[in-house]
């Protein structure tokens, strides 16, 4: 038998995950017709390898197997090795990954799956060492089993059989039809809102009350949507225990390892119970994501601690995150070069000895002062080295070191900023320099929103410097299409769901926060690709694939929330919102079915579903609605709707006059101006405000507290104020 595969082909792509492995022995093939050509032809097994550039287990996995000769030998001359990034490539990765959680009950990456040549997976798992060891099998001799299976007519067949089975399980699991539920017994409509405090419930049972977060062990993983369904149950309810378990969870995440002291910014999880020592990638989701929840804190308790980190956090984006044209980059690598060892470690960029901490702070007593505050002490908590974690109580610095409290904060952050400058001074973490669409969008929002609610503009900027860095570089408008990626001019890969979702969504709170039309217009754009390309109206659902793209063993669908929020469940939210804009298009009734479509889903396991949940909550609560008629939205109205919590506020600037509202009409492909808008021009010269919330609306007023005294009457929502009573104004 020939080789399948002549040569490793990973240097003609621009993934930085998949050049890390373009010089390995092993042959590696990008996942594309060319390779999977390959393995028909031949008749032999595809070894798939799914991960990505800051993932610590797939440095260590490359290291021990694929940079050796002899595994790269046994894998050349009996598979067609193909490499993925589960960044460029979610569809695939979500495939196999579903059939490695349902076959071992667990999943992470690196991915490793050995699949048919028609795609279908036969035998999974994630990382092997190149030698078995503690009763897991090593990687060169599973490769040499593998193939002598396969060569042997009756395993194949057993093989083969498994791979139909496996991927029959796949597809019900990915698929999830409405044909499937109706057999179950499908609701008869949409989930009301009492999903909701069901959601709430079950996050209060599986919280960490003396750590914080979710889980009574390590690892411990931010939760963001979980955060926002605790925020807005509360806001429905009153219920206090919400709020506490959001409290907690949020200040044990800005306390301990999870969080950046020293520069800002989250890391990907922690891997103990008390959040001590994280996993120190850093990725763009979860600074986009987690600081959103901060917001929202901040908002609820009017605590500036909330604000702070808020603030911290976007710093570090601006500064280590950002391409110098507008876009965000994808993720920080874990590991990088130990000032020490001069070895490639992980963590070696964020953690400190006492000494080091002496070295650049020169006044011992400050030097001791940071020690005790953040716990860097000679055992260390991380392989004889400290991850700072807030632990001691500033009263208690205060006392311990004769200092007035005022003064221990003033040298704390002082201290802070000459330890920052040092580490700027170390190796540096690698960085993914990828632009991905939908988690640009993400970014977008935080920004965006970050800017309505701490009254910041530069904020605002940043958002649509971004928004348009991905516009320009990916969306194709005479075809109305967008690619996912972009990396040093080189564009690829069709979008996914969660990329036109989550950047319609950036897009939107662009113009919430700006005012301008061509933001709210491209979000309609987007919003309208959607529809054509990921709805499915005999299912009633929308798949995470375009209908147009390549057909791979399963369509998938994303309706739980994993790293990212459920990409179904920001499409279905942002799609309410986007309707009162144009409700025409129907995108409200796209949105109930899908809601209705998986109603019994949500319903039986809400925990999981919580992005989803909070669209149903949104589909029967609707918006409030704050249309503002003036040239630009008066600072003060803005600071007096966003300094309090107001989960479904939507802001709908619009002109102060109907002739120059009839050219934003042209401009957003609008026959008739929605009834936001409609009749609701400025009154006496002057910026009008409209509030409207379950279908009553406020008189015009030019007042933004007679607004807000209106909403705290009557109006309020049944069910519940729009505000705690200890909720700050």
């Amino acid at each position: 038998m020939t080789t399948p595969t002549t040569r490793n082909r990973l240097d003609e792509e621009e993934s930085p995950y998949l050049r890390q492995h373009a010089d390995n022995p092993v042959n590696w093939q990008p996942w594309d017709e060319q390779a999977l050509e390959t393995a028909r032809e031949h008749d032999v097994p595809i070894f798939l390898s799914i991960g990505y550039s800051a993932c610590h287990w797939c440095h260590v996995m490359e290291e021990e197997s694929f940079a050796d000769d002899a595994v790269a030998e046994v894998v050349n001359e009996n598979f067609v090795p193909i490499k993925v990034d589960r960044e460029e490539r979610p569809d695939i990765d979500s495939i196999y990954m579903t059939v490695c959680q349902l076959v071992s009950g667990q999943g992470g990456w690196p991915l490793s799956a050995w699949l048919t040549p028609e795609g279908k997976p036969f035998f999974v798992g994630t990382y092997f060492p190149r030698e078995g060891k503690r009763g897991q099998p090593g990687f060169l001799d599973l490769c040499e089993r593998i193939s002598g299976s396969w060569e042997s007519t009756e395993d194949r067949a057993e093989m083969e059989s498994r791979a139909e089975k496996w991927t029959d399980a796949a597809k019900d699991r990915l698929e999830e039809t409405p044909a499937s539920d109706t057999d179950a017994g499908a609701a008869a409509g949409p989930p009301s809102s009492a999903v909701l405090e069901t959601a709430a419930d079950a996050i209060v049972r599986s919280a960490d009350r003396r750590c914080g977060g979710f889980g009574s062990s390590g690892p411990k993983f931010p939760q963001p949507s979980r955060l926002r369904v605790l925020a807005r149950a509360h806001d429905r309810t009153g219920e206090t225990e919400y709020r506490e378990v959001l409290e907690e969870t949020l200040d044990a995440m800005a306390a301990g390892g999870l969080y950046d002291h020293v520069g800002g910014g989250f890391h990907r999880y922690c891997v103990d119970r008390d959040w001590t020592v994280p996993h120190f990638e850093k990725m763009l989701y979860d600074n986009a994501e987690i600081p959103r929840a901060f917001l929202t804190g901040y908002q609820l308790t009017g605590e500036n601690r909330y604000a702070e980190v808020v603030g911290d956090t976007l710093e570090f984006v601006e500064r280590e995150l950002t391409h110098d044209d507008g876009g965000f980059f994808s993720t920080l690598d874990a590991q990088s070069e130990s000032p020490a060892t001069g070895e490639h470690e992980e963590g070696a960029f964020y953690v400190w000895t006492p000494d080091e901490v002496h070295d650049v702070i020169e006044h011992e007593p400050d030097a001791a002062l940071f020690c005790k505050r953040y716990d860097i002490t000679e055992s260390g908590n991380f392989e004889g080295r400290s991850q700072p974690n807030r632990v001691t109580p500033v009263s208690e610095l205060a006392v311990g070191f004769d200092l007035e409290e005022s003064e221990v904060l003033k040298r704390l952050d002082s201290i802070r900023q000459q330890l920052f400058e040092a580490r700027e001074e170390r190796p540096r973490p690698a960085r993914d320099e990828k632009v991905l669409a939908g988690w640009n969008g993400l970014m977008i929002s935080t920004y965006a929103e970050a800017a309505l609610v701490l009254g910041e503009h530069d904020y605002a900027e940043t958002a649509v410097d971004a928004l348009e860095f991905v516009r320009e570089r990916l969306w194709d408008a005479d075809e109305r299409r967008l690619s996912r990626r972009y990396k040093d001019g080189d564009v690829k890969v069709d979008g996914y769901l969660e990329d036109y979702a989550f950047l319609a969504r950036g897009a939107l709170d662009c113009y919430q926060a700006t005012g301008e039309v061509d933001h709210l217009a491209f979000a309609l754009e987007l919003a309208r690709v959607i529809e054509t390309e990921f709805w499915d109206a005999d299912h009633g659902t929308l798949y995470f694939t375009p209908a147009s793209g390549e057909s791979l063993v399963t369509r998938p669908q994303e309706l739980s929330d994993q790293s990212t929020p459920s990409a179904a469940g920001v499409a279905v939210e942002t799609l309410l919102a986007l309707d009162v804009f144009a409700a025409d298009e129907d995108f409200e009734g796209i949105a109930t079915t899908v809601l209705e479509t998986h109603a019994n889903t949500l319903e039986a396991n809400a925990l999981e579903h919580a992005t989803l949940c909070l669209a149903a909550d949104w589909l029967e609560s609707g918006a409030l609605e704050v249309t503002v008629a003036a040239d630009d939205l008066p600072p003060t109205w803005r600071d007096r709707f966003t300094s309090r919590y107001f989960p479904d506020r939507l802001f709908a600037l619009r002109p102060p006059t109907e002739d120059r509202l009839e050219t934003w009409l042209d401009r957003l492909d609008l026959a008739d101006a929605p009834p936001i808008w409609a009749g609701r021009e400025a009154r006496d010269g002057e910026p009008t405000l409209y509030v409207c919330r379950d279908r009553t609306c406020s008189p015009p007023t030019h007042d933004a507290d007679e607004a807000l005294e209106w909403l705290d009457g009557d109006a309020a929502p049944e069910g519940g104020n729009s505000q705690s009573d200890d909720a700050p104004f």
